[in-house]
This record gives structure tokens, sequence and C-alpha cells, in this order.
């Protein structure tokens, strides 16, 4: 790709042969080189304004005893970061470096390296928060190797747990032409439309699940499945795998359980999006964005 995804490729070396020198970590910290990428509640601290900047505080002991999980997350320009849990607080911390906010909302006002570090931070929290007990035995686990690894406290058990992601397709289903596919789900913002995705079941292959999945929610077969680029999706944990494909029929049965509606649109229909209520394509940060850019451009 001429030009990563959103979220992707953020230029930090994620230096994995470093997770297990706890001397090294340690010394980071005390000299105050190291850099605390700090969560409160799922959202990131950002300095706010028409183009909001993402905060890297300066690591000490004392701030770093205040929270809960701790992730070495690499160097950026060879100085380490950690993501750093602050959500015991009943208020968020560290307002005077700026201010909590979700990422949803932000992320794709961000310069490109600073959302990729800031949603790698909120990623690896959030798996720390849903991973506190064994799923083998239910006795509680610690964070093992720099934040990188959980372990059972149970000795009989003594399970090694590490980040899992959720594969998800996303696929853009095209005529052959110059009409894709393109459905919106109830709960989403008022207008939007998007190419359609799922998540991929057991057993399943990537191509059988793009296959599958518009199937079900849009009643048509496709051919000439290829795939296009990856993007991370931590909204919580998500692996966003981006395909292109050819309907063999123009005709759709919408399965309204899963979506609002599901048509077919030209190329002349996008470009004249309104961006409005009415009609509004994809957030700017997301795959299926990238997708039907792409698509159009070709």
């Amino acid at each position: 790709m001429k030009t990563p995804n959103f979220y992707a490729s953020g230029g930090i070396d994620r230096a994995a042969h470093l997770r297990a020198d706890e001397e090294w970590i340690k010394q980071q910290i005390e000299d105050r080189i190291a850099r605390i990428v700090p969560i409160w509640r799922s959202q990131n601290l950002v300095q706010a304004g028409d183009t909001p900047v993402g905060v890297a505080v300066e690591a000490n002991r004392g701030l770093l005893m205040g929270a809960g999980a701790v992730v070495f997350l690499g160097l950026v320009e060879d100085v380490p970061h950690f993501a750093a849990d602050f959500s015991a607080y009943d208020d968020p911390p560290l307002e005077e470096h700026g201010q909590f906010r979700d990422m949803r909302g932000i992320g794709q006002l961000l310069p490109h390296q600073e959302g990729a570090l800031l949603v790698y931070a909120r990623a690896t929290i959030q798996w720390h928060l849903r991973h506190q007990f064994c799923g083998v035995c239910g006795s509680a686990t610690t964070s093992q190797d720099s934040g990188h690894m959980r372990k059972c406290t149970n000795a009989d058990c003594a399970a090694q747990h590490f980040p899992r992601l959720d594969p998800a397709v996303i696929m853009l289903v095209h005529d052959g032409g110059d009409r894709l596919i393109l459905g919106r789900q109830k709960n989403w913002p008022p207008g939007q439309h998007s190419v359609l995705a799922g998540f991929v079941e057991p057993g399943e292959s990537l191509e059988d699940a793009v296959a599958r999945e518009i199937f079900e929610e849009a009643g048509v077969e496709i051919t000439d499945i290829h795939y296009h680029s990856s993007q991370p999706w931590p909204f919580p944990s998500s692996i966003m795998l981006g395909f292109m494909a050819q309907a063999t029929s123009d005709v759709l049965n919408v399965d309204r359980d899963e979506l609002e509606d599901a048509r077919w649109f030209t190329r002349d229909d996008l470009l004249k999006s309104p961006e409005n209520d009415a009609f509004r394509l994809p957030r700017r940060d997301s795959i299926s964005r990238r997708l039907i850019e792409d698509w159009m451009n070709q």
C-alpha cells in the first residue's frame, strides 16, 4: 500500500526483545527517559483544538504506582513509550496536560503516527481490563512480559494468556462496472452508509467468510474475491481484513434483522454525496472509506 490505512504502520518499533528485560525497563523510568500514553476508561489523553494532538507524559515511578495495567508499547524515535491505565480514578487525572477523549470521535483528526500509537495503547489496556481472570480455571491473572502476557496465579494451572484479536472481513462488492453495494445499520449516524462486514467464524477461511457474510446480509453470491488491505480497529479488539469482490447478480435480498437497508450505488452517486443526514460515506479513519475511495478512483 502506498499509503497505510489509519491506525496501521504508525512508526513504532515494538522492540519485543526488551519486554522481558526488567532492569532496562526500570532504568528508563528512573532516568525519566520514557513517556506514558495515559488511558482513562477507554479514552486517550489529547490536547484539544482544531487539530487535536495526542499526549504522552513524562514517566515516573510515582505516576505509574497509581496506574492499573502498564504496558511497554515500544520505541518511538528511540524513546520508550508505555500505556498506563488510570480507570480506577474517580475523576480523569493529568488534566493539566489535556483532556481525555474517545478515539472513535477524534481519531480521524489526529496525525497518522499519533493516531496509531494512541489506539495501540487503548487496545492493550482494553485487553488487560477484560482478562483479569483465567479463562481456564477462573483464578486471578497477573501481568507479565511488560504487559504482553497475563499468567494464571493458580500454580496448578499457570496458564499463559496472550492478547487476542477478533478477525473481521469487510468487503466492497461491485458489479464489474460502475456500481457497488452499500448498506446501513439502524444504530449508525443518520444517513451513514458503508460496505458490508462481519466476523470470521471458527473453521472458516477469510474468503469463505466474505462470501457467507455478503450472502447472509444482502442475499447475493460473489466471485473474484481478492484481498485489498487490513486495518487495526481496536473498538475494542478487531483486525479488519479488507476485500474486493464481484456480484454474480444484481438482485438483492436484504436481511432486515442485520441491516436497515442495502442497495446499489453508482460512482456518480458517491461523488455527489452531500455528506449529511440524507446520505454520508463512512468516517475517514475507517478501512470502509478507504475501500470505497480506492474503487471510486480506479
